[in-house]
């Protein structure tokens, strides 16, 4: 595997753009109650967390699953805007959401939370590889 060939400027604002879109995905303007709800956190849970930390290492995390879109098109001389997008989506719908969806039927979380965080995730992985095959 040849890290030299990746753009690592596009992996970071696939990350970034993926960090922004879960900040207004989970904000009350879309799914943030609901998600609160799902989750059962409380208004004075969320406020007594450590902010910081979990928007900083979520960014991190975001960053990591777009350099992993990265490592699989590398080599790949039709990869474009289009074909990063579907293959995004693609591992989104077939490997991330049945992973939540695994976790979430031992955990006994609902069908509700499943959807919102396994569409977040679809979602960003499509965008990010849009982004990550359109700048090559």
């Amino acid at each position: 595997m040849d890290l030299s060939t990746i753009n690592w400027l596009a992996v970071l604002v696939a990350g970034i753009v993926s960090w922004a879109i879960g900040a207004l995905w989970y904000s009350p303007v879309l799914f943030g109650k609901i998600w609160q709800r799902e989750t059962g956190l409380t208004e004075e849970s969320l406020k007594n967390a450590n902010m910081a930390k979990i928007f900083g290492t979520s960014a991190v995390l975001m960053i990591i699953m777009a350099f992993g879109l990265a490592m699989f098109f590398q080599g790949d001389p039709e990869m474009n805007w289009l074909k990063g997008n579907q293959m995004g989506f693609i591992t989104g719908l077939f490997f991330i959401a049945p992973s939540i969806g695994i976790n979430y039927l031992y955990q006994r979380k609902s069908f509700t939370l499943w959807a919102i965080d396994t569409a977040y995730q679809v979602l960003i992985l499509a965008l990010s590889g849009a982004i990550i095959g359109a700048w090559r």
